[in-house]
């Protein structure tokens, strides 16, 4: 194909305005190659066509897209448009009356903390968004440091200030970056949800009409000090209680990713009392290229390796894994000696089990101290945690998907995503915390330990007092994103009587809104039960942040002793999952 002269016309009025020599350097070689002769040339020309088709979108997860030159990547020209535009929102909503007509926030300057990880670009973009926003008129503060994204989460509260951003990826890619964006105040420290993120883009776009280069910057912004790290510190550890006094503490082994979380995760199990875990030496420093991991996200076949490896060799009793940016939990516990394993001797708990116990601890606590509560999960989440809630006489929350509307739930205790997302401590943070998660596991793992069981026996002891609750997922990537909603609507004209050989009772379709939720392409059939298991769901929705079709596999049963209600929870998410593979193909 041959560059349109408008594509060249962008791209190279892009070139012209993009501080940074490297992606500057990429674009004008594409360029070049472009007027070029022969198969070198057309693979330049639709490089540049895709760069330059649209622009990265800003949503509710903020930006987050593959580094390079062009607008439909991350780089400095898209990041300094994305920090004018939403210094601009603050300031709007810093001198407008609120909808209801209040004015409490009139007149109070606006503010901001920005943090970032270890992946490549993300100090830098940090910096640009610190100096923008100070030359803009928004009272910045830097975090010192390559720093865990909960530990931005958390300074948006401790500040009280107006707003934060987080430049990090999470568990993405390692060519990857991204902008998370979050908002103080009225909406205390959560990330944004619509429809703040369609009028923050909306600044965005008004940004980008102008060159960056004009953009005026100051570096008159603050460097937050490590008080505000002990601070996190402090707090976070005091959510093992006295757990680490006087127990019998597992031996640990600790992966970081090749992401920022040992740094602080050390320093929080030591002033908790835990003793310190055995690191995975090749993934403990940060490295952007990520090069022991195929996608830095412990939910992946083999990103656990090394993890497992080093539990073995050191004969350690369990096994933590924080994602890249640390928002994020994984746990590893040995096998049982009744299960079979021809690779290695350990088994990754499913976010739904590790859901699942944390918030009966966090169920427990509240009972204890006399308090009151809600437990909420996304609705793809396992139901284990409405079981609990029932059980402990909680209120109990469905949200939809994504931690930004599990932490927004009123007089939230316990929050949790399926995908290794958790919050424990919600006066402290409000987005999810893969850090104080570890230290409530390792505090229920030491408590255990202390009464000679495991966190094994504590997930049957769950199935005896709760129910079995087994859980799968199905994933179906699409290379034309078109092909998702013809899936669903094809689904919602002729649904399923069975799948996988179990009727179908009824079918929610969120296609105009059900009950508290808005619209939304979700689809929640519901399964008839038997004498052996109680019920089971499948969910069909579309990925959020992948061109990804994705099922979740739900059964549960409270029929016979513990050991038959997880074989009859189990059997029938197997015959679930593969009902939902042939009804896909």
């Amino acid at each position: 194909m041959s560059l349109s002269d408008g594509t060249r016309a962008r791209a190279e009025a892009w070139a012209a305005q993009d501080p940074d020599p490297e992606t500057r350097s990429e674009l004008l070689r594409l360029l070049e190659t472009a007027v070029a002769d022969g198969d070198a040339a057309e693979a330049a020309a639709a490089d540049i066509e895709a760069r330059f088709d649209g622009r990265l979108q800003f949503g509710t997860a903020g930006l987050r897209g593959e580094l390079g030159a062009g607008s439909t990547r991350m780089n400095r020209v898209l990041v300094a448009q994305a920090a004018a535009g939403f210094a601009s929102f603050l300031l709007s909503r810093s001198s407008a009356p609120a909808a209801d007509g209040s004015t409490s926030d009139a007149g109070r300057a606006p503010s901001i903390v920005i943090g970032y990880d270890g992946r490549k670009n993300s100090d830098v973009f940090a910096r640009d968004t610190a100096e923008i926003m100070a030359a803009a008129g928004v009272s910045a503060t830097l975090l010192p440091r390559a720093l865990p994204t909960p530990v931005l989460a958390f300074a948006v509260r401790h500040l009280d200030v107006s707003a934060g951003v987080m430049v990090t990826a999470s568990h993405n890619p390692p060519r990857d970056n991204g902008y998370k964006v979050y908002l103080g105040d009225d909406d205390h420290g959560s990330q944004i949800v619509s429809p703040v993120d369609g009028e923050i883009a909306s600044f965005i776009d008004t940004a980008a009409e102008g060159s960056v280069l004009d953009l005026p910057r100051s570096d008159d912004y603050a460097i937050a000090g490590d008080d505000l790290v002990e601070d996190y510190v402090r707090l976070t550890a005091a959510v093992a209680g006295a757990a680490a006094s006087g127990s019998t503490q597992p031996r640990v082994v600790y992966t970081a990713m090749h992401g920022v979380g040992w740094e602080v995760a050390r320093r929080v199990f030591a002033t908790a009392g835990f003793t310190e875990p055995i690191p995975v030496a090749e993934q403990v420093a940060p490295d952007p290229a990520f090069p022991t991991v195929a996608f830095p996200n412990p939910e992946e076949p083999g990103a656990l390796d090394l993890s497992f490896a080093t539990a073995t060799r050191v004969e350690a009793d369990l096994i933590i894994a924080n994602d890249p940016d640390a928002d994020r939990l994984a746990v590893a516990i040995p096998l049982g000696d009744d299960e079979d394993d021809d690779a290695e001797p350990w088994r990754r708990l499913s976010g739904n089990e590790i859901g699942a116990i944390l918030g009966w601890r966090a169920a427990e606590r509240i009972s204890a101290e006399g308090g009151s509560g809600t437990l909420a999960a996304s609705i793809v989440s396992s139901p284990a945690l409405r079981a609990v809630a029932a059980a402990f006489d909680l209120p109990y929350a469905d949200t939809l998907t994504g931690f930004k509307w599990v932490s927004r739930v009123d007089g939230l205790a316990f929050g949790y995503e399926e995908a290794l997302g958790y919050l424990v401590d919600p006066a402290k943070v409000r987005d999810k915390d893969g850090i104080s998660a570890a230290v409530d596991i390792l505090a229920l793992a030491s408590e255990l330990g202390s009464s000679g069981s495991s966190l094994e026996q504590h997930l049957r002891a769950f199935d005896e007092r709760f129910g079995a609750f087994a859980s799968s997922q199905v994933s179906l990537r699409v290379a034309d994103l078109a092909e998702i909603p013809r899936i669903t609507s094809a689904l919602r004209a002729e649904p399923p009587a069975s799948i996988g050989g179990h009727a179908v009772d009824r079918l929610d379709d969120f296609a105009e809104g059900f009950e508290q939720f808005p619209a939304g392409d979700i689809l929640r059939f519901w399964l008839v039960g038997d004498d052996a298991h109680d019920g089971s769901r499948v969910i069909v929705r579309p990925s959020g942040t992948e061109p990804k079709l994705k099922v979740y596999i739900d059964a549960w049963s409270t029929s016979g002793d513990p050991a038959a209600r997880r074989r009859a929870a189990d059997a029938v998410v197997a015959e679930l999952d593969a009902g939902v593979r042939e009804l896909l193909r």
